[in-house]
């Protein structure tokens, strides 16, 4: 389980990320990241890193959206 300061540390190298909740997609990019903000969309009701999440290259994929890892996977 990765809690919050582990769950930044993984996004501190990210140029962007995708955060899926139910049908939305939140996209943060580098220029625009508040570390409160993507937290609290991110990590679940227990304080950890929500699942499934997914590294590919300098993205990040929190979450599950269908319609966000349909453009993943093709």
């Amino acid at each position: 389980m990765i809690k919050a300061d582990g769950a930044w540390e993984l996004f501190e190298g990210a140029d962007s990320i995708y955060v899926g909740r139910g049908k939305k997609t939140v996209l943060f990019t580098s220029d625009a990241k508040t570390k409160d903000e993507i937290l609290k969309v991110s990590l679940g009701r227990t304080g950890n890193l929500r699942a499934p999440t997914l590294r590919v290259g300098k993205r990040i994929y929190v979450g599950y959206n269908e319609e966000m890892y349909r453009e993943i996977i093709g």
